[in-house]
């Protein structure tokens, strides 16, 4: 796995388990692989992964339970999805307008993009069921 120089190693394995918390691919109650094995299968320090873990715990994502390892705790996903959503409207949207000023994109031009998008969204899924 390629990391990069931006935020620190353990913060962005955190963010690799918690996007596969968010989509599901580790439920609520399952067991998250230990250190050791995220240390192995993604070239990095035992201790590394040792700190990405407990940054879950602390932040509500994962419980650890003495001598099994850390489990994804039932409000996991929604913890994610929560301190993601925060993060996007405090630092993505103000960005995302200073670029709609500068490039005096107007209010109503967003929304028929979004209704375009939501309307694409929605075939794509209905086309899928």
């Amino acid at each position: 796995m390629r990391f990069n120089d931006q935020k620190p190693i353990f913060s962005q394995i955190a963010e690799l388990l918690e996007n596969d918390i968010v989509a599901e691919r580790i439920p609520a109650g399952a067991r998250l692989p230990s250190a050791r094995d995220l240390a192995s299968s993604l070239e990095v320090n035992p201790n590394t992964a040792a700190r990405a873990l407990q940054s879950l715990a602390e932040s509500g994502v994962a419980q650890v339970e003495r001598g099994t390892g850390y489990y994804v705790s039932e409000a996991g996903a929604a913890k994610v999805r929560e301190f993601r959503r925060k993060r996007f409207l405090d630092e993505e949207v103000p960005r995302f307008f200073r670029s709609m000023v500068d490039l005096n994109i107007t209010v109503e031009e967003i929304e028929a993009r979004w209704r375009s998008f939501i309307a694409s969204t929605t075939e794509k899924k209905d086309g899928m069921a």
